[in-house]
């Protein structure tokens, strides 16, 4: 099969310019690449053909060698072949090395000094009240932070002494590995990224130019915050390398457990207790709540379950106009330890509401139909 034009292969003009060339085999490569192409055998193929394409185009000699003669004038078998030499220094191998950062995530930088990072984000979990978290407060928190050695002055050498530039990358922080065609950038291995060597670190912060303390933040929490919310104090986390911005602390609230209600989003849930008297005659009954005491009516007859609701006693959210509601769920109190006396009364009680029929019990009378068809 005959091969195809390599200028073609590339979408480039044949007078194209170098940087024209590196700019479409970037894209080509870019775009099929196998490792963003796993299952695609002809992106694989196209893949291949546009990196043997741009091996020879950005060589000036193997591309001269094309333009006379074809592909017989690069084809190591053919009568032609060693024309070209090897790849160039600023052919396929920095171009490959430059994209194969852009799909892994690397960098892709070459030279230009000691690498920078960024820093670490750190993580704070701060435990508040429910009434904290609905009126909101401002709080002080004690985190770990570093701070710049007092003995060396941040330099991280030996007082008298000072760093010098490594003599691996020789100061640019990071080294390139050549792997046949494969060209990677990666942090050099004896300074770290740092550009330099310190024969004789400082003692006091063993050669890292910084001491670990704590520092006091402020903190606002802001009312009707909810478990599991992050604040972010920019700037709070660890410090960057080289000169790189600082990372971020991130809150994180946690709301303990409280004594009488659970919160659901902007509302409160509660479990209220009532004597069975109050419940079977009815009453007015005194309920607590965030903003202090509420009343609730509670009607003759009430059963277990009843939720009654109190509309705007819950708690305002962060991003709401008004505040949720507070249920109340009933639950009926059996008095217990009666005396003689307490015992006879009931029984009493019991009796009459016997002889007055279903009407005083319908659930109960329902509940024995139940049973009696459940076994017949």
């Amino acid at each position: 099969m005959a091969k195809r034009d390599l200028y073609e292969i590339l979408g480039v003009a044949k007078n194209a310019t170098q940087d024209e060339l590196r700019k479409a085999y970037r894209k080509m490569a870019m775009k099929f690449h196998p490792d963003r192409n796993p299952d695609s055998k002809d992106a694989e193929e196209k893949f291949k053909e546009a990196k043997e394409a741009y091996e020879i185009l950005s060589d000036e000699q193997k591309r001269e060698a094309y333009d006379r003669y074809g592909h017989a004038g690069v084809d190591p078998n053919a009568g032609m072949g060693g024309m070209g030499g090897g790849m160039g220094g600023a052919g396929f191998g920095d171009a490959f090395g430059d994209i194969f950062g852009e799909i892994f995530g690397g960098g892709g930088r070459r030279g230009g000094g000691p690498q920078v990072y960024r820093g670490a984000d750190l993580r704070y979990a701060l435990d508040i009240s429910l009434e904290q978290a609905a009126a909101g407060f401002d709080t002080e928190i004690r985190v770990p932070s570093w701070e710049n050695c007092e003995t060396c002055s941040g330099s991280g050498a030996k007082p008298g002494t000072s760093a010098q530039t490594c003599r691996t990358c020789q100061g640019s922080g990071a080294v390139r590995m050549q792997q046949g065609i494969f060209s990677m950038q990666q942090t050099c291995p004896t300074c770290h990224g740092s550009g330099k060597e310190i024969p004789d670190p400082c003692v006091a912060c063993h050669g890292e130019g910084k001491v670990k303390k704590t520092k006091t933040l402020q903190v606002k929490i802001p009312a009707g915050i909810d478990d599991g919310m992050r604040i972010r104090s920019s700037g709070n986390g660890e410090p960057g390398v080289n000169g790189g911005p600082a990372g971020d602390l991130y809150v994180e609230i946690r709301i303990k457990p409280h004594g009488i209600f659970q919160r659901d989003g902007e509302d409160l849930h509660c479990e209220l207790t009532i004597p069975f008297t109050t419940a079977a005659l009815g009453g007015t009954v005194e309920v607590p709540t965030l903003n202090g005491r509420g009343e609730i009516t509670i009607p003759e007859g009430t059963q277990v379950g009843k939720t009654f609701r109190l509309r705007g006693k819950g708690i305002k959210g962060l991003r709401s106009s008004y505040p949720g509601d507070l249920y109340c769920h009933i639950q009926i109190e059996t008095p217990v330890r009666l005396n003689d006396e307490q015992k006879t009364l009931l029984r009493q009680f019991e009796q009459a509401l016997s002889d007055g029929g279903v009407k005083h019990s319908p659930k109960s009378e329902s509940w024995t139909d139940k049973v009696k068809s459940f076994f017949s």
